[in-house]
């Protein structure tokens, strides 16, 4: 079986574990949570030890959690990832905009103690509208940190409606090829495609790298897909049945 097989079929276990969570600990941000489950599976069978991760889309928390579970730790459950470096959590995240100038520092403090590993930093599309977003990218490239790659879960989707509803089209990977990015865009919830993007990403010497990976919010669940009002709703008795029935 190809690794690409293997990640699908954990896939599938990791959204009833993010469920499970959901379910324990009362956290509603479900949908967000779903869209990114492949890319943080895909991020977590590429990190070394020397690596660091930063979940700066902080409200899809639960995908961090049940991929970190799964991995041996055992980080404490929040609404939000609360800094906890022993059990895999880098920085408490939370306030959108925040966790990739965290990641800028620790790329550039990397560099200059000359140690080896990577940063990854997993943004959302309307975390994009946050101004340090941009400033963050100004001083990837004026550091020059080809140390860091950023990945964005582009879903459509932000807070209670449609980007395109509230900013309008982003044109996220025209801006950051002018800002001087190796910028792709990709299928989120294919692994293959994840996987060789972040092979090209690290590899690229000449250029930092911002990996869009086109995902869908609340994705495996039919009810909950690229439904706005699902950002924070928790589902009741027989949609949750229905949901355990559609992870099966």
């Amino acid at each position: 079986m190809s690794l690409s097989s293997k990640l699908e079929k954990k896939a599938k276990s990791i959204r009833r574990d993010i469920l499970d969570l959901a379910v324990k600990h009362r956290n509603s941000h479900i949908a967000s949570a779903f869209s990114c489950v492949e890319i943080l599976l895909t991020l977590y069978e590429k990190i070394s030890p020397q690596d660091r991760f930063i979940m700066s889309k902080g409200h899809g928390c639960l995908a961090l959690y049940a991929v970190l579970h799964s991995k041996g730790f055992n980080p404490k459950i929040g609404g939000h990832p609360d800094i906890d470096k022993a059990h895999g959590v880098e920085c408490t995240t939370g306030s959108l905009g925040h966790g990739l100038p965290i990641g800028v520092g620790m790329a550039f403090a990397k560099k200059i103690k000359k140690q080896k590993g990577r940063v990854f930093v997993l943004i959302g599309d309307g975390e994009c509208e946050e101004g340090t977003i941009w400033e963050s990218l100004f001083l990837i490239k004026k550091l020059s940190l080809l140390n860091i790659t950023v990945i964005i879960d582009n879903n459509g989707l932000q807070a209670l409606d449609y980007i395109e509803n509230v900013m309008g089209a982003l044109e996220l990977k025209k801006k950051f090829r002018a800002f001087g990015f190796n910028t792709s865009e990709i299928n989120g919830h294919d692994f293959k495609q994840l996987l060789d993007s972040l092979s090209r990403a690290c590899s690229d010497t000449d250029l930092p790298g911002v990996i869009i990976a086109d995902t869908v919010k609340g994705k495996g669940l039919s009810f909950m897909e690229n439904k706005p009002c699902w950002h924070a709703r928790f589902p009741d008795k027989d949609l949750l049945r229905q949901a355990y029935r559609e992870l099966t």
